[in-house]
């Protein structure tokens, strides 16, 4: 941990907003971990933000990518021949399909908001993103939902922080050690899937 905070300490000290922005734009990371860092006096002394500056900053960094990642994907859409593209679709197609199963539009981008909104692994702006991308929905109106739930998030994430201040390092290493556990989760399950598959 001592060397993690050295890396940052050394290298973003006079310029924290940018080490925020960055693990903010990082898929899977995104404000879960760009917030307990920028409110870490551990790592930043007095210079350690307040909680409202660190939700506006990591919001900011997460939502930066989305619009780039939902026409990427919709532009892959079609392209199902492609290995990358195939994968990308089976991963997401069930995800997808309830929101555009919903019968009002509101409904749709309400979920897309509630999807985003929820701080866990493997949910938040990236992959909302992409399954926005995928989906048939307006691309605009999908922007709009994935900024109001990458806001919703990144308020819950800030609120836990402040209520616990003197454990923020804490919450910094279980929230990492958490999405490492959920993105070997997700490897394991995906291997065994292909291994099935290979067999039948």
């Amino acid at each position: 941990m001592e060397s993690i905070i050295n890396f940052f300490a050394d290298n973003f000290d006079n310029c924290i907003w940018l080490a925020v922005i960055l693990i903010a734009i990082c898929p899977t990371l995104e404000s879960k971990i760009a917030i307990p860092l920028a409110m870490n006096s551990s790592f930043w002394g007095s210079n350690a933000y307040s909680p409202l500056l660190a939700m506006i900053i990591a919001s900011l960094g997460s939502i930066l990518p989305c619009f780039l990642v939902m026409i990427i994907s919709r532009k892959l859409k079609n392209k199902t021949t492609f290995f990358i593209t195939s994968k990308l679709i089976q991963k997401y197609q069930g995800k997808t399909l309830k929101i555009e199963n919903q019968k009002s539009n509101f409904k749709k981008y309400l979920l897309l908001t509630g999807f985003v909104a929820i701080p866990l692994p493997l949910t938040g702006v990236w992959t909302g993103s992409i399954i926005a991308g995928l989906s048939n929905l307006n691309l605009k109106y999908c922007f709009i939902s994935i900024s109001i739930g990458a806001l919703i998030s990144a308020g819950s994430i800030t609120l836990l922080c402040t209520l616990f201040n003197n454990s923020i390092s804490y919450i910094l290493i279980i929230s990492i050690l958490i999405i490492i556990l959920f993105l070997f989760a997700e490897l394991l399950i995906s291997s065994l899937e292909s291994l099935k598959k290979r067999k039948s």
